[in-house]
């Protein structure tokens, strides 16, 4: 694997952890933006995070869109540096010479990011930009270091929260603390304990469709409808964007199953009311139960699977894990991996985001399915992976492939 593939492998490692793409707006970082452009004097500022196939901005200061294609993003080029990019006059640098965000909107003409370095890796960049040509001295880079290191810290102390700000459902690493806690319980005095992964069926259009803020109205909604199914004692986090988890002690799995089908019969029949009118949504439900001397992660990665498999059957329903029934086992587990998508005899080629991979089939976000073909070939660099696809399901950005 080259250096280059080994960091995009890391990069998305250290993402996962964050646990922070396709995230509503928050106040912290949207203040470091604007800051960050009065401090400079320029009319763009972004705090930039880069996945497998894209820039997307977790805070954007006069910029129109929330994220954009990875290759011809400057902040691309920035997170390949040990230091700030300062990029003074872009039409003057041998890079940008056909660069579409330099010579189309929003015509950028002075470029200036700093890392921001999670886990030994550069995730993305706190970035300042003008459509001008201007010098940038070392005190500027100095503050716009220490800007960018404010935003870290802020990333990181996103991260140890103990609750999520929009639902209040516990966040990605409490919930996994108390899960370990529950199951140490659970097995040390022989007390029953059921795992559920949950997944919001086709969410991204939702947010795609009515924006992000109608999103958070229809999350906070759908949370406080499990409240009041739920016992005060069953534990809800939110391991995702639209993914969540859930804990049922003292309930077996038959027991578990039916709370679960109240919960998904729940959301179901639900008609929630948003600026934009009226919006129904459904869910897809995986379940396991705790067995002996098996672990929390092993827990978790059963009801995992079991959830894919909900989705791979046509979704808005509940499955269980069962090991004697391989059968109903799921073809894909969750993944987060760059890669890319070649066709015309590898002329055409496009940057992914590998979501979901099995031997037989893969899922993948992509900015814009508009211009790919039915057929063509899945590379995984990092991986050493190759497959030739054939095309299954596609939305405006996510596609479902069959290996062929």
């Amino acid at each position: 694997m080259s250096a280059h593939h080994h960091d995009d492998a890391r990069r998305l490692e250290a993402l996962a952890e964050l646990d922070i793409l396709d995230t509503p707006s928050e106040l912290a970082f949207d203040r470091l933006t604007g800051l960050c452009r009065k401090v400079f004097g320029v009319p763009m500022s972004t705090l930039t995070l880069i996945d497998g196939h894209r820039q997307w901005f977790k805070a954007a200061t006069g910029m129109a869109n929330r994220e954009g294609e990875r290759r011809p993003a400057l902040c691309n080029y920035a997170i390949q540096e040990s230091e700030p990019l300062i990029i003074p006059d872009t039409h003057q640098d041998a890079r940008l010479v056909d660069n579409v965000l330099v010579n189309g909107k929003p015509f950028i003409r002075f470029y200036a990011g700093a890392q921001l370095r999670i886990s030994g890796v550069n995730v993305g960049t706190l970035c300042a930009m003008d459509t001008a040509p201007r010098e940038f001295s070392a005190h500027d880079v100095d503050m716009l270091k220490d800007l960018a290191a404010i935003a870290v810290d802020e990333l990181m102390l996103r991260k140890l929260s103990m609750r999520d700000a929009l639902t209040g459902a516990l966040s990605r690493r409490a919930f996994h603390n108390e899960g370990e806690r529950l199951r140490a319980l659970a097995e040390r005095h022989g007390h029953k304990l059921t795992y559920a992964m949950v997944d919001i069926d086709h969410f991204k259009s939702v947010n795609d469709t009515y924006g992000h803020a109608v999103g958070d109205l229809v999350l906070a909604r759908l949370i406080e409808t499990w409240r009041s199914v739920l016992r005060s004692s069953d534990v809800i986090g939110r391991l995702g964007g639209e993914e969540f988890g859930i804990l049922l002690p003292h309930t077996g799995l038959h027991d578990g199953l039916a709370v679960l089908e109240k919960m998904r019969s729940a959301i179901a029949g639900l008609s929630i009311d948003t600026p934009c009118g009226p919006i129904r949504v459904t869910a897809s439900f995986g379940a396991a139960d705790l067995a002996p001397r098996l672990g929390f992660d092993a827990m978790q990665e059963r009801a995992d699977m079991a959830m894919y498999s909900a989705k791979n059957n046509g979704r808005n329903q509940v499955i269980a894990w069962v090991e004697a029934s391989p059968s109903i086992a799921p073809a894909l587990r969750r993944v987060f991996k760059a890669g890319q998508i070649a066709f015309n005899a590898g002329r055409s080629t496009f940057d992914c985001t590998v979501r979901a991979l099995s031997e037989h089939a893969a899922a993948l976000d992509v900015i814009s399915t508009a211009e790919l073909p039915e057929h063509f070939k899945l590379a995984i660099a990092s991986d050493g992976f190759s497959r030739a696809c054939r095309m299954t399901a596609r939305s405006d950005k996510r596609i479902e492939v069959a290996f062929v």
